[in-house]
């Protein structure tokens, strides 16, 4: 099979390394990709959002499928061109991608058909956002509607922290993304991440994982794409997993089939484990990021004929996937000042040491250098990964990694996986 990855990223860095072990894998093209993934596989200079570029290219190498990493790339509407070409896509319609795409549109959506949520008030401008907030207790949750690169959430602890974040979103600090606002309830619990395949009829669980969104030790400071993550993770008991799966999974899936778009691809449910059950905090339409990364290192099947099966509507042939026993670990390194303003440009060095058994290396955002040096970009720019025995192996194994990465100019949370170590 000839497969065009789109998408630059950790996670599909992550995709990238998983698809290249596939038996049916004849040829993986990357747009744009990134140094790491140029390790491994061609790399093209086509952005994600470059519909009609993406698909030129998919007709070029003859791709028997192609694989949406980012969400840009599903608002964009890639899937809807291919779909106009014949080309098998494992990624949703941009009709359906407004599960991510929009936050008010997710709401509305759960009210109409009754999937558990907080409760919440959609504002067009500032002087509503604020008058909204006398219907929550803080803390107050603010959200950007649309698309903010994992941005666009503020949890103010207070009145004025919250009225301030109002004026920043709707004064353009993330873009086009704040033009409208969300203020949510805030849920009280344990936050988990988990995923479920569709190919527009038959569903199925794709593993799951926790993330850690604040920036700091002890989740601390503010929110951002996520820190690091680990998996197995202990909050998905079999209750949970089961109620999340028949109160959230196959009622949204159900429910965007009976609104004109039948899904295709992967559904990331971040829910709150609360008192009451799983409660819906957000559906993203792709694989979380760095949630595939932990994943794909403990899927022990071949991940190719899963995302084949979706894009063409055989999901109900597959088996259930197999998973190995290993915990997996995943160490976010990000430039300083991230998720504000961060100075990009500077070198990472010591990728080339050996890091031992079970470790990978995921490259999220990097170049290269004209000298062949890999320069972090003003974000999050690597994922060490590893998986051991147990979460405590893991976890020693990737920060042991971490420790031979010369990076002065990153930073990283050293507590990864605590809830778990604390059970």
């Amino acid at each position: 099979m000839n497969i065009l990855l789109v998408g630059s990223g950790g996670r599909e860095h992550a995709l990238a390394w998983k698809i290249k072990q596939s038996p049916l894998l004849t040829r993986l093209i990357c747009a744009p990709g990134n140094p790491g993934m140029a390790g491994i596989a061609e790399v093209r200079d086509v952005k994600p959002t470059e519909v009609g570029r993406q698909v030129e290219l998919a007709l070029e190498i003859k791709a028997d499928l192609v694989v949406i990493g980012p969400e840009v790339a599903i608002e964009a509407g890639l899937a809807d061109a291919l779909a106009q070409v014949g080309i098998p896509c494992f990624g949703p319609t941009a009709a359906a991608g407004q599960l991510e795409s929009s936050k008010a549109f997710t709401k509305a959506f759960c009210d109409r058909h009754h999937l558990p949520t907080g409760q919440y008030r959609i504002c067009d401008d500032a002087a509503a956002a604020k008058a909204a907030l006398a219907h929550f207790q803080p803390p107050y949750v603010v959200k950007a509607d649309g698309l903010a690169a994992g941005k666009g959430v503020v949890i103010a602890p207070d009145r004025a922290a919250a009225e301030a974040a109002i004026d920043d979103t709707f004064g353009g600090s993330v873009g086009a993304a704040g033009a409208r606002v969300v203020i949510e309830e805030y849920l009280e619990g344990e936050i988990g991440s988990l995923f479920a395949l569709c190919d527009g009829k038959t569903s199925m669980l794709f593993g799951w994982a926790q993330d850690h969104k604040r920036a700091f030790d002890g989740d601390e400071g503010p929110n951002t794409g996520g820190m690091g993550t680990y998996s197995p993770a202990p909050v998905f008991t079999y209750d949970l997993v089961e109620q999340t799966r028949t109160r959230l999974v196959e009622p949204a899936f159900k429910g965007i089939a009976a609104d004109g778009a039948p899904y295709r691809g992967v559904l990331f449910v971040e829910l709150m484990a609360t008192r009451h059950g799983p409660k819906l905090v957000e559906f993203n339409a792709r694989f979380g990021d760095p949630e595939c990364q932990v994943l794909m290192l403990r899927l022990e099947s071949d991940l190719v004929p899963y995302l084949m099966a979706c894009a063409t509507g055989r999901l109900h042939e597959m088996p259930q996937p197999k998973w190995r026993d290993d915990d997996a670990v995943c160490v976010v390194l990000a430039t300083e000042g991230y998720p504000g303003p961060a100075k990009a440009g500077s070198v990472i060095g010591g990728l080339d040491a050996d890091f031992g058994a079970g470790v990978v290396v995921f490259q999220a955002g990097t170049s290269a250098g004209d000298d062949g040096a890999i320069l972090a970009g003003a974000g999050r720019a690597l994922n060490v990964c590893a998986v051991g025995r147990d979460l405590a192996e893991a976890r020693e194994r990737a920060y042991g990694a971490v420790a031979l990465i010369d990076w002065p100019q990153g930073f990283h949370r050293t507590d990864i996986g605590w809830r778990a170590l604390l059970r």
